[in-house]
């Protein structure tokens, strides 16, 4: 039995931000196999399940870049930031004048004036916001966990921070000067984990936080030997989960890092890459 831990944006999700009818076939291929699929995500579980709903793939979900795990619709293991550390980020980015995000156990709450402020952003970058990027920057504007009941994007204020029991942090800008600033402030410190899942952003989690160590939870949950676990991804965040997985399959898409770690390299997301994965390296002859 082997657990296949696939990552979404850029990996899984077509550029229209869907499961392809070819990944979804493969994924349910490799189940009644016998084998394990989870989700790894840096996204929320109730925007993870909305996408997944469509299809009708029912698996274990890693969320929050590692920091949250479910089996089941069971929460198994919540790495969650100190509120000190939380508000001495909020602190630095609101100094910054950046656009961030708090994902707590309460829903996702925004920068007040945030949405706003990436606005602006995005209407100076317009004409170079194409393709992939501008697809995900609009998903982040325009956020879809607003159509879901069970998780609503709110205004958040500095007060409520004690209350929130935040378990990643997301910095959105298209200034290169001031995400690159952002990482230099937040690399030295050993009380975050810091990532990204993309040019245009920043992901700050608890230091235990991460795919990697996700990936080894969820394997030891299910007793299955790390040597058979599979990891398929695309960008930075991604990296842990390559570095403990006994396989790591890159997009063809995938940041070069990734490639030169992988095992193997798939084709383009928008090319039902998963669905090559799997049946090339996974699915019995």
């Amino acid at each position: 039995m082997k657990l296949i831990a696939i990552d979404l944006d850029g990996t899984l999700l077509s550029e229209n931000g869907t499961i392809s009818e070819a990944n979804k076939e493969a994924i349910l291929e490799v189940q009644k196999q016998g084998d394990i699929v989870a989700i790894s995500s840096g996204r929320a579980l109730p925007d993870v399940e909305e996408i997944l709903r469509p299809t009708g793939i029912v698996c274990p979900i890693m969320t929050g870049n590692g920091a949250v795990s479910y089996y089941k619709g069971q929460e198994i293991q919540r790495f969650s930031i100190p509120t000190q550390v939380v508000e001495e980020v909020v602190g630095i980015l609101e100094k910054s004048e950046v656009h961030y995000e708090l994902y707590t156990a309460q829903g996702i709450f925004n920068r007040l004036g945030g949405k706003e402020l990436l606005g602006k952003e995005i209407e100076q970058a317009a004409e170079e916001l194409t393709g992939w990027v501008g697809e995900m920057m609009h998903h982040y504007l325009d956020h879809t966990y607003d159509l879901n009941e069970t998780l609503s994007t709110t205004a958040y204020q500095t007060p409520d921070i004690a209350h929130l029991n935040v378990y990643k942090l997301l910095v959105l800008s298209l200034d290169d000067g001031k995400l690159s600033q952002l990482r230099e402030e937040f690399a030295g410190r050993d009380d975050l984990y810091v990532t990204s899942s993309g040019s245009m952003n920043l992901e700050l989690g608890h230091p235990d936080a991460g795919k990697g160590s996700a990936l080894q939870f969820m394997a030891n949950y299910l007793d299955i030997p790390l040597e058979n676990t599979v990891a398929i991804g695309d960008n930075y965040n991604d990296i842990t989960m390559f570095e403990v997985a006994g396989i790591s399959i890159a997009m063809g898409n995938a940041e070069q890092q990734l490639k030169e770690m992988s095992t193997h390299i798939t084709k383009h997301h928008n090319e039902d890459g998963v669905a090559y994965a799997l049946r090339t390296y996974i699915l019995q002859k």
